[in-house]
C-alpha cells in the first residue's frame, strides 16, 4: 500500500484525478485477486448516476480525517458473477450470499482506499457494509463532497464505483 501523500495531508480538496486513481487501483485489485475478474475501467462520468435498475449495490462509509461513502453498483447478473467467483459456486438468484459478497468487496475496496488516505489506517474508520438490491431504486448522498464515479466493463457487464470524500477540520 502506498504511504500517506504529503499533498494529501496538507490539502483540504482532494484532485479527480487522485481519486480516479484512488478508484481504478482498488477496484482492479480487489478484482483480480479475490473475483478473478480483469475488469477495464472507463473515463470518469461527469454526472453521478442515482437510479439504478435490477441492480445490487454495497457500500461503505468513512469516518474520521476523511468522513465519506465508497459504492460499488452493479446489475444482478455481474453480482451473481462476482459472488460465484468469491464462492467458488453457482450462485443463481441475489439473496445472503450475493449481499455478503457485495459488502464484502465495498468493505475491501474501502480498506484499500482507507489506507491510502490515512496515516497507517489509524485514523479513518470504515463503518459495517450496507447492500441495497432491486429492481429500481435511487441513492442519494453527501453533496457538499469531492466525488468521483469510475465505470467498469466486465465481459459485456458495466459497473460504477464511486467514491465521496470531504476532509474534515
Amino acid at each position: 500500500m502506498m504511504a500517506l501523500n504529503q499533498q494529501i495531508a496538507q490539502s483540504t480538496k482532494l484532485s479527480e484525478v487522485d481519486l480516479a486513481g484512488y478508484v481504478i487501483n482498488a477496484t482492479k485489485e480487489v478484482f483480480t485477486t479475490m473475483v478473478m475478474l480483469d475488469p477495464q475501467d472507463q473515463y470518469p462520468l461527469s454526472e453521478p448516476i442515482t437510479t439504478f435498475h435490477c441492480s445490487v449495490t454495497g457500500m461503505v462509509g468513512l469516518a474520521g480525517t476523511y468522513t465519506g461513502i465508497l459504492s460499488i453498483h452493479c446489475p444482478k447478473p455481474l453480482a451473481l458473477r462476482i459472488t460465484s467467483n468469491m464462492l467458488g459456486m453457482d450462485v443463481e438468484e441475489v439473496g445472503e450470499d450475493v449481499n455478503d459478497a457485495m459488502g464484502e468487496i465495498a468493505n475491501m475496496l474501502g480498506g484499500y482506499v482507507k489506507q491510502i488516505l490515512s496515516k497507517g489506517g489509524l485514523d479513518i474508520n470504515l463503518s459495517i457494509p450496507t447492500v441495497i438490491a432491486g429492481e429500481e431504486y435511487t441513492v442519494n448522498s453527501m453533496s457538499d463532497s469531492d466525488c468521483v464515479i469510475i465505470p467498469f466493463i466486465e465481459a459485456s457487464d458495466r459497473f460504477l464505483v464511486g467514491l465521496k470524500l470531504q476532509k474534515e477540520g
